[in-house]
């Protein structure tokens, strides 16, 4: 396929590393070349298939009419395209030298290429062979109106094709002599022969000619073109602009050719490597799919697509704003914690144990659901960080991972947002004649350790100490006193009048040996 998107090559091939070559060829006859080296020999299988005939019957376009196997000493490892394209990681155009299939003079474009398999990663060589005659095709388009002529010559100043001489470029030869030979000399004289690209007037053996001189950067050949000056009387403006249109189309045919070759390779493993890092930032939504002609290529695309369904599935079980924090801070993902002054929410449903005795499952999970989802939204908005749903309860932090300001605030009205969130999920229940829930909110401030922890086969990021267990007895203290959202007294003196607070009393807790004092957190008024 690619062959016959690219008239300008005579043959395409790949090879790799261990000596195997498929190579595709239109000249001299169509064949198809499979190269297996072992030990030292070469194992050729010659397919041959039919000359192309735009009349024949589309499924004996490619029918193979004779094959032949022979062995050689032709090792594509040992070849210059090959060892260059290697040595230098990049694409290549080789000196001219003698095509082993053609028994022709031409040139190679080479592209080195890596190709992973598993653990492995196997390397490989895309080339494509362009002979001399059609070179010289190409150079004779340039001389097709009559005005003048053009010649290609190589970094080796070899002449690669010219059109001043009739037929195809068989083989090379000297700038010398003649209106080229001039033209070249006078190039090495005046330092031009590396210029990109010049265009001056040269009188030659009394008649003037004007010169155009273009360095192809990718090959290092060098394209003249040059015409009489005296054909041009009374159309010298746009002869002259001919001549550089059809400069700038063989060099587009050039140019072309090169990124046609790379492009194939390089746009679809582009575009797999930026899906990757989406991948990698848990950016999972939306993510593209890459067609590609290359099998492994399409192996990658699925087992990426794979990756992210995965991930998408897994992501419904951790919280990943908090994974996605910890990779953006650099943080290992391995036990590990630090003290960290949080506040800290418990949250409770109470009643919770009745109601699911009566109640049936799937309309409990439905209001459950329903209600972490209010609830999530709410702790979202106001900046905290769900650590982990308990059966009925939710805790969640502020402060951590990333360090928040006014996190006793924000926690405060994350409290009175939800209790009001709530309240309205029980008016639309009521109407459904569901049972309602009542949620009951204990906060308090104070320093714990926070990290991920656990085992290191199983981790999550979480906070341990006091402060934590202070919370979840505060929040419990609700079913005594008959208040719904109770914070500490340390949580109070931050908010600093900000919201209304009732102090109640100092109350016992279970395992701390000074009692603690507690406030009930009063929802806003509409003054507020």
């Amino acid at each position: 396929m690619l062959l016959q998107q690219s008239p300008e090559l005579d043959s395409v091939y790949v090879a790799d590393a261990v000596g195997h070559m498929l190579m595709v060829q239109r000249y001299p006859e169509p064949a198809v070349r499979h190269i297996a080296r072992s030990h030292g020999i070469t194992q050729e299988t010659w397919e041959y298939k039919p000359l192309p005939d735009d009349q024949r019957d589309p499924r004996q376009r490619f029918q193979t009419q004779r094959v032949e196997v022979r062995q050689s000493q032709y090792n594509p490892v040992a070849r210059t395209w090959f060892t260059e394209a290697v040595r230098t990681g990049q694409p290549v155009w080789t000196t001219p030298y003698i095509f082993q299939a053609a028994q022709e003079l031409g040139v190679t474009y080479a592209i080195p290429d890596y190709r992973r398999d598993g653990d492995d990663v196997q390397l490989m060589v895309v080339s494509g062979d362009v002979t001399l005659g059609r070179l010289s095709d190409f150079v004779h388009q340039f001389s097709s109106a009559g005005y003048g002529h053009s010649a290609l010559i190589s970094a080796e100043q070899q002449v690669l094709a010219r059109s001043d001489v009739p037929g195809r470029t068989r083989s090379l030869s000297s700038p010398q002599g003649g209106v080229l030979g001039a033209i070249h000399a006078h190039l090495q004289a005046e330092g031009r022969d590396g210029t990109a690209s010049v265009h001056f007037p040269l009188m030659i053996d009394g008649q003037r000619f004007l010169v155009q001189a273009s360095r192809i950067a990718s090959t290092g050949w060098q394209l003249v073109s040059w015409v009489p000056e005296d054909q041009l009387l009374g159309g010298l403006r746009r002869s002259v602009l001919l001549a550089l249109g059809a400069m700038m189309v063989f060099l587009g045919i050039v140019l072309l050719l090169a990124l046609h070759l790379s492009k194939r390779v390089t746009t679809p493993v582009e575009q797999l490597s930026h899906i990757a890092r989406r991948i990698g930032r848990l950016d999972l939504d939306e993510l593209p799919r890459v067609n590609s002609p290359v099998l492994e290529l399409q192996h990658l695309d699925h087992a990426l697509d794979e990756s992210a369904r995965g991930l998408r599935a897994f992501r419904r079980f951790v919280p990943l704003d908090v994974v996605q924090q910890l990779l953006d801070e650099g943080r290992p993902l391995q036990p590990s914690g630090e003290p960290r002054e949080v506040t800290v929410m418990f949250t409770d449903i109470h009643g919770f144990t009745t109601l699911a005795e009566s109640t049936p499952t799937t309309v409990l999970v439905d209001q459950l659901t329903q209600y972490f989802n209010v609830a999530s939204e709410v702790i979202a908005r106001h900046g905290g960080t769900i650590d982990k749903f308990t059966g009925d309860g939710i805790m969640v932090l502020w402060g951590a991972p990333t360090e928040l300001p006014d996190a006793e605030l924000k926690a405060c009205q994350a409290a009175l947002a939800l209790l009001e969130a709530t309240d309205r999920l029980n008016a639309r229940w009521a109407e459904q004649q569901l049972a309602p829930f009542d949620t009951r909110i204990g906060i308090h401030t104070g320093v714990v350790v926070a990290g991920v922890l656990g085992a290191h086969d199983r981790l999550a990021y979480t906070a341990v100490g006091d402060t934590v267990n202070v919370a979840s007895r505060i929040e419990g203290i609700n079913r005594k006193l008959g208040t719904r959202v109770l914070v500490s007294d340390t949580t109070a003196q931050a908010l600093a009048g900000r919201l209304t607070t009732r102090p109640i009393d100092a109350v016992e807790l279970r395992g701390r040996q000074q009692p603690l004092m507690v406030h009930e957190l009063l929802p806003l008024t509409r003054g507020d």
